[in-house]
């Protein structure tokens, strides 16, 4: 018969390297595999659950930010700002594509109190108009009662200071301007509604009413409100920001979330790029105990290392051989870590078992943080584990495929 012997045809690297992982009787052998693995698994376990808590946090910093003050946000600029914004130009705005809303808005500062807090609690207010833009309160949020108070809707957490509940009715004080002069305005207000954002900043002290009465209380001039732009795709706000600048300029400054926010999402990303490199450290010590079973291995199957050279293996081959079993032993370990991960990940997630009160979400913006397993940090981490794994595994490969045929079979 001519040719390899029959043996030596097919897939046989992979042959012989799955019989090495599973035929070993050695507990020796048997304890360096599993101790690689379960290593292996809970470097990428660690990895896997970092990078959810990073991508969450930021994704879920991210939709709450925009959804309190908008994708694209234009700004009326001094000389500019007294004339109000002719209708064509709002009909203008609404075309540009991917504009979903756009709305009027006005800020301003004041102190509410109420009868559980006569001292006051500083407040945000924000005039909106009944049904638009973002974070927007209703027409029955925003009418007068019957004795002629205003409603307003303000965040949970402030109605919790407060120690109010919806039909209360507090006291706002607001230091506005009069001709120039600053002068202070008082406003009885009712809360009608509470929200809950899970942005801590907006929970704790925003106030939303009528966007004129804000106008009035602060003495802002006709035509000084802020434009929000909803926008169907956050990744599209600069185009559209870059297209508002186009149809508001000269009287407005137009700017997006991205450059609003540069600084903290550089900052989030430089420090998950920091925790992946700091954790891989876990996985790439893992890699020594892969690289200790293969040195076990080749001690172990000497015997067989010799008679598949005297059948003709190549030392290529034989070196492919450890390669895999090394590829093997790493991705079990690599798929174990990523099931164990995505499923903390999950639970965590899922029972919101990461919580803060209203004083610790005020440092970290959120009132719960979200673990979210995204692709890209998946192929990361499985990329990086396999990686260092098989180069780990090199080393004593290249031994075995430099071993003697005749030495080995002679080996005891």
């Amino acid at each position: 018969m001519s040719g390899r012997p029959r043996l030596l045809r097919g897939p046989l690297v992979w042959t012989v390297a799955w019989r090495f992982l599973r035929g070993s009787r050695s507990r020796l052998l048997d304890g360096t595999a599993r101790a690689a693995l379960l290593a292996t698994a809970l470097g990428v376990t660690a990895m896997v659950i970092a990078m959810a808590l990073m991508t969450g946090y930021r994704e879920d910093l991210q939709s709450k930010l925009i959804r309190g003050n908008a994708a694209v946000v234009a700004y009326p600029l001094e000389g500019g700002a007294g004339a109000p914004l002719d209708r064509s130009r709002i009909d203008r705005l609404r075309r540009i594509p991917g504009v979903l809303q756009v709305g009027r808005v006005a800020y301003g500062q004041g102190s509410l109190a109420g009868p559980g807090r006569p001292d006051g609690v500083e407040v945000v207010l924000r005039g909106v108009e009944a049904g638009g833009g973002q974070l927007a309160a209703t027409a029955a949020d925003l009418a007068l009662s019957p004795q002629g108070i205003p409603g307003v809707a303000m965040g949970s957490d402030l109605a919790a200071r407060l120690a109010v509940r919806p039909g209360a009715v507090l006291r706002l004080v607001v230091l506005g301007f009069a001709g120039g002069t600053p002068r202070f305005r008082f406003q009885s207000v009712q809360l009608r509604r509470t929200f809950t954002t899970g942005f801590a900043e907006f929970d704790r002290s925003w106030v939303l009413l009528e966007r004129s009465r804000v106008e009035a209380l602060m003495g802002l001039a006709g035509g000084a409100d802020l434009l929000e732009l909803a926008v169907a795709d956050p990744g599209a706000a600069p185009r559209i920001a870059d297209a508002a600048a186009r149809v508001l300029a000269p009287s407005y400054a137009v700017t997006d979330w991205q450059q609003l926010n540069r600084e903290l999402f550089t900052a989030l990303r430089v420090q998950q790029a920091a925790l992946f490199v700091v954790l891989g450290l876990i996985v790439l010590v893992s890699t020594f105990n892969v690289a200790s079973t293969l040195v076990v291995l080749v001690r172990e199957r000497l015997r067989d290392i010799g008679v598949l050279g005297a059948l003709g293996l190549a030392p290529a081959r034989l070196r492919l051989v450890f390669l895999t079993y090394g590829a093997i032993l790493g991705s079990l370990g690599t798929l174990l870590g990523v099931a164990v991960g995505s499923a903390a990940a999950w639970t965590l997630t899922t029972y919101r078992l990461i919580r803060f009160d209203s004083d610790v979400a005020a440092i970290y913006f959120v009132s719960f943080v979200p673990f979210r397993v995204a692709g890209r940090d998946l192929a990361a981490v499985v990329g990086f584990a396999l990686g260092v794994t098989l180069l780990a595994c090199c080393v004593p490969a290249w031994r075995a495929a430099r071993l003697d045929p005749s030495a080995a079979l002679r080996y005891e």
